[in-house]
């Protein structure tokens, strides 16, 4: 693996701070509002805050991507920090690869393929712990290559193409097992999403998907009054679940227990085939960015309601960090390009990036872009290769890994 000498920081210069803080408020949390057990009579120390049996504490976030080539099955795990490439599970057939930001979800026709990349972030609201740990093999969810995985700390949730949803504990995953808690019946529409100690679904009725709610035990509970027309899509933000709808998006939040519904709508009729239906953002972030057809991009201010909408050119991909970022596009040109989402106009761009693209103009499957809070990564599967981008520094290529594998799927975990 040849990997350029810039070597990866992990943090902005915001984030250094945070760090910094997040030192003093963990070391304040242990002291004040430790989850960990009283000491017993005669023992010499206590569990540590926020230790966790088998993994190790970190200072920072331990970024891991997950790689597949589904045609021979080879898969690896790049650590971003060490920069070493792990050889790991054998998943043949793979139609898409997710994650719920530890686990790496590889959905085939035979099931769908649970990896543990033994990476992750614990966020407790003022401060968060950062953990690395093996890397595990976990076994098969019975759910095939059209099933939408959605997770929280407690519950995994699997709905199939036939709307019936099967409810696994998350914290058997975590000790390298599956276990099946109940199965809900539905049909549901679209995915079935654990949030606020809840889980969330759309329910046809009449006609018309509205929002129904269950506890974790998956009893129907009360639910807020909201329907969303041809839902697709949806990304689980800090300010709650955002659901791609006819009309724009409707946000599903929670107050004092209780759910809410707001709808943020387009502002005028956008034909179906321009709808924001395959979001993406950054975790934390509450950025969303959709392509809106095959030549612009959709992006989505939850914290202030509003929707923009950016002339690019043809959309492979696309992301953004958020909070006053560039918005990054993965074009045809096999080049990323950077947009000030303000004006529209493009900022920054790079020498093209996937192979091939120079030549015939045309996207190279499966390459996508994944964001975290300091850098961006593109995979190009035809030239083996992953590229690193300072999304901070004019779109400046900081590191290139090469791999052994063709890497038409990626994932990043510890975010």
């Amino acid at each position: 693996m040849a990997i350029a000498p810039t070597v990866r920081r992990n943090v902005t210069p915001w984030a250094s701070a945070a760090l910094a803080l997040t030192a003093l408020l963990t070391t304040s949390c242990a002291g004040k509002h430790s989850d960990a057990p009283a000491p017993q009579k005669n023992s010499s120390a206590t569990t540590p805050h926020g230790y966790v049996e088998g993994a190790k504490e970190a200072a920072e976030q331990q970024s891991r991507l997950l790689l597949n080539d589904p045609g021979t099955g080879d898969s690896r795990v790049l650590d971003l920090i060490t920069g070493k490439v792990r050889s790991t599970a054998q998943v043949a057939g793979a139609e898409q690869l997710e994650t719920d930001g530890r686990f790496g979800f590889f959905h085939t026709a035979r099931g769908t393929h649970v990896l543990d990349s033994g990476a992750w972030t614990v966020d407790h609201g003022d401060h968060v712990h950062y953990y690395r740990a093996a890397i595990r093999d976990i076994g098969v969810l019975p759910a095939g290559a059209d099933a939408q995985i959605r997770s929280d700390a407690a519950v995994t949730a699997a709905t199939g193409k036939d709307g019936r949803t099967g409810l696994y504990d998350r914290t058997e995953l975590e000790k390298g097992s599956i276990s099946s808690i109940r199965t809900l019946p539905g049909p549901h529409t679209g995915a079935v999403i654990p949030y606020a100690e809840h889980l969330l679904a759309l329910v046809e009725r009449d006609g018309t998907a509205k929002v129904s709610a269950y506890d974790r035990a998956g009893r129907p509970v009360a639910s807020p009054d909201a329907e969303c027309d041809e839902p697709r899509g949806d990304a689980v933000t800090r300010r709650g679940v955002v659901l791609g709808c006819a009309d724009g998006a409707l946000v599903v939040g929670e107050k004092d227990g209780v759910l809410t519904a707001d709808r943020i709508r387009y502002g005028r009729d956008v034909p179906a085939a321009e709808r924001a239906t395959a979001f993406r953002h950054r975790p934390g972030s509450d950025t969303l960015t959709a392509p809106a057809g095959d030549r612009a991009v959709w992006v989505l201010d939850v914290t202030d309601r509003a929707w923009k909408r950016v002339s690019t050119g043809p959309v492979v991909a696309t992301g953004t960090a958020g909070e006053g970022s560039a918005l990054l596009v993965l074009e045809t040109d096999g080049a990323l390009h950077g947009y000030d989402i303000d004006t529209g106009e493009e900022v920054a761009r790079t020498e093209p990036l996937l192979t091939g693209s120079q030549r015939t103009g045309t996207s190279t499957s499966g390459s996508t872009i994944e964001v975290d809070r300091s850098r961006a990564y593109v995979n190009d599967p035809k030239g083996k290769r992953v590229y690193e981008i300072d999304y901070n520094d004019d779109l400046r290529v900081a590191r290139t890994f090469d791999v052994d594998i063709e890497p038409h799927l990626m994932t990043e975990t510890g975010r």
